[in-house]
């Protein structure tokens, strides 16, 4: 399934250029964008993935993850082929860079109001854009996120944050939440290991806050890349800059694609970093990748009461009161 994209400009000679995303391709007849599911056919740019779903699960949201948003609910986990990055340490390397890697979109043909349909009949609270980025099949997810916020069904995005601000504004009035992977804080970083940028990421979580988005931060710890105390100490300055009440999530590497040289992350290695963090003043760190570790867990930033206990993306005990601590009535930033 294919349909006229959104977001583009056409220009000279049967030219166009993307708005979709920060890379902003300028794409020329018969050629496709960076990330291999936009093509430009005799000077119109059309999706090559719209309703043509690579993935399709029933999760829990903490697997997101989002431990701020309806905890302990299940949520409709979608994806199409394709990124407008292309990490050397993806865990969905085998369908994120399909497109390039193996020159084929693969996938089922969905309609928006099928996948709306199978989130209800999961009886999901909120259907996920994810596994590969949501930006590059805006169009599929703009029309099921419109179609899901009429039957109130939140929409939230596991993204790159590699998108324009035309595309949040107008994705704003119906997602309700973002998990954004905050991957560096150093820009080499960013080009060398993604074919990317770090600025356009920052400018959107600033934009995500200031539209209302409710934002969760996931910064995956890789050893000698972007572990760094002073890298570290420069991220959480800056979530705690777009507002203490950010969660955090800190998440141990694993070895995988193309990074397989490195070692996994060092359990005190990750918890430094959760330090660092809370020294910044955020509220709320997680470690993940670590099941049964205390950094999975929520606690009441005011008194430190155990307020939601977890066992990887299993809630154990859930201690909140609505959503407030039962201790000290402190009320918990986020979806409850």
């Amino acid at each position: 399934m294919i349909r006229e994209a959104l977001l583009y400009e056409k220009l000279d000679d049967q030219n166009v250029r993307c708005n979709l995303c920060a890379h902003r391709c300028r794409i020329n007849p018969d050629q496709i964008g960076i990330c291999g599911v936009r093509e430009n056919r005799d000077g119109v740019l059309y999706s090559l993935v719209y309703g043509t779903l690579v993935a399709e699960n029933i999760d829990p949201i903490e697997k997101k993850p989002l431990f701020h948003v309806l905890p302990a609910s299940s949520s409709y986990s979608i994806a199409t082929a394709g990124c407008n990055f292309a990490c050397a340490f993806c865990q969905n390397h085998e369908i994120s860079q399909m497109p390039r890697a193996a020159r084929m979109i693969a996938g089922d043909e969905v309609s928006p109001q099928d996948i709306v349909r199978q989130a209800k009949k999961g009886a999901c609270k909120t259907i996920a854009y994810t596994y590969t980025e949501p930006t590059i099949y805006f169009e599929l997810a703009y029309d099921t996120a419109k179609i899901a916020h009429d039957v109130d069904i939140k929409n939230i995005f596991v993204t790159n944050g590699f998108m324009t601000p035309d595309m949040l504004e107008m994705i704003a009035p119906y997602l309700s939440a973002a998990n954004v992977d905050l991957k560096s804080f150093r820009d080499e970083f960013y080009k060398k290991q993604c074919g990317a940028k770090l600025a356009p990421v920052l400018d959107s979580l600033k934009k995500m806050k200031s539209l209302g988005i409710w934002v969760e931060i996931t910064t995956l710890l890789i050893p000698t890349l972007n572990d760094s105390e002073e890298e570290l100490k420069d991220i959480a300055e800056f979530i705690a800059s777009l507002g203490k009440e950010t969660p955090w999530h800190i998440s141990r590497f694993h070895p995988q694609f193309k990074s397989r040289d490195l070692p996994p992350t060092p359990l005190a290695s990750l918890h430094r970093a959760a330090q660092i963090g809370t020294q910044a003043g955020l509220k709320y760190v997680y470690c993940g990748n670590v099941p049964g570790d205390a950094g999975e867990n929520t606690y009441c930033f005011n008194c430190r009461q155990l307020l939601i206990e977890r066992y990887g993306f299993r809630i154990i005990n859930n201690y909140l009161s609505g959503n407030k601590c039962p201790h000290c009535g402190t009320i918990l930033e986020g979806i409850f």
